[in-house]
């Protein structure tokens, strides 16, 4: 009955999504809500306008599957939410600005994130700590570094899978790695609703990529993609962080891999260039392999075979029992 429940969850948060983007694509047009290729900038490799609506579809698909199939509407599911109906917000402001070729500014983007996840720190979803693999006792941390590593976290994962958001089917493709693993994991720890959420989330992003893979009729914008990210971080820390020990904090780090790893570099560099962090470039690992002479698809599909590996090398780290 469980697996029926997980199976039955994924179809109509997939169907809802795919049934739900052809229209809202169709309103983009009408309201002039599209994507408009550019040749001043390198990474703008699409040539037709593209629908900038998908990420509601997203959005509605995972909310009414989750409300649906989890156990009473809480406190924490409540942050959940609001937490992302704040990012949808200015994500779709940001997007609007980026139709008409201007960009938003950073800082309410950068507010708007840091408060979504201390929305759902004071709903009771945390990283508290770990345990000791060498005494067995659990090392619970100080409320402050819990504070600041939980909104690190699910601030970093938002940002992350919104910087990977650059190639055709590349953000939804890695998004969808990274759930199914949460999904194994969350399974294998026996936490249902953590399991719930992340394979729901592979039903909305498997039903976007019907639409965004190369080439794409209709895109996310920066509010899907940081839903999507926020979404992942929450799953990490409500699952696979929870009873983690310090070798098998590595676990969600690594299901997460491409982008954490990529964007970490990304960062560091144009610190080192003395340029703002949210400054748009097309320094990612997507851009780099593409002027190596890869094919989009090819590049694509060779992130997708990294984040292949490195998840299910968190999946064998969660076999070991370290």
């Amino acid at each position: 009955m469980v697996f029926i429940a997980y199976a039955a969850a994924f179809l109509l948060s997939f169907f809802i999504v795919y049934l739900l983007i052809p229209p809202l694509g169709k309103l983009a047009f009408r309201l002039n809500f599209v994507d408009r290729p550019r040749q001043d900038v390198e990474r703008k490799i699409h040539r037709e306008p593209i629908p900038l609506t998908a990420s509601y579809a997203i959005f509605i698909g995972f909310f009414i599957t989750l409300l649906l199939f989890i156990k009473g509407f809480t406190l924490q599911t409540g942050a959940i939410v609001a937490g992302s109906v704040l990012l949808l917000i200015i994500g779709t402001v940001d997007d609007w600005y980026k139709t008409n070729g201007k960009d938003f500014p950073s800082l309410p983007k950068f507010i708007v994130q840091v408060s979504s996840a201390v929305l759902v720190y004071a709903s009771g979803i945390t990283f508290s700590g770990f345990y000791n693999p060498f005494s067995g006792e659990f090392v619970l941390l100080s409320d402050w570094l819990q504070f600041i590593l939980t909104i690190l976290w699910i601030f970093g994962v938002t940002t992350v899978i919104n910087f990977s958001d650059g190639m055709d089917g590349l953000a939804g493709g890695l998004s969808a790695i990274s759930a199914i693993t949460l999904f194994v994991v969350a399974l294998a720890k026996g936490q249902s609703d953590s399991a719930m959420m992340a394979m729901i989330l592979v039903g909305v992003t498997v039903a976007y990529l019907r639409y965004n893979k190369p080439p794409a009729k209709v895109f996310m914008g920066d509010a899907g993609a940081t839903f999507l990210g926020f979404i992942l971080g929450v799953i990490a820390l409500d699952g696979a962080f929870k009873q983690a020990t310090v070798l098998s904090l590595f676990i969600p780090i690594l299901a997460l891999g491409v982008p954490i790893f990529d964007n970490i570099f990304v960062v560091i560099k144009r610190l080192l260039q003395g340029k703002p962090i949210y400054q748009a470039d097309a320094s990612q690992a997507h851009y780099r392999l593409l002027r190596t002479g890869l094919s989009p698809k090819q590049v694509v599909m060779f992130l997708y075979l990294i984040s292949g590996c490195l998840s299910l090398s968190s999946i064998i780290l969660l076999l070991l029992h370290v």
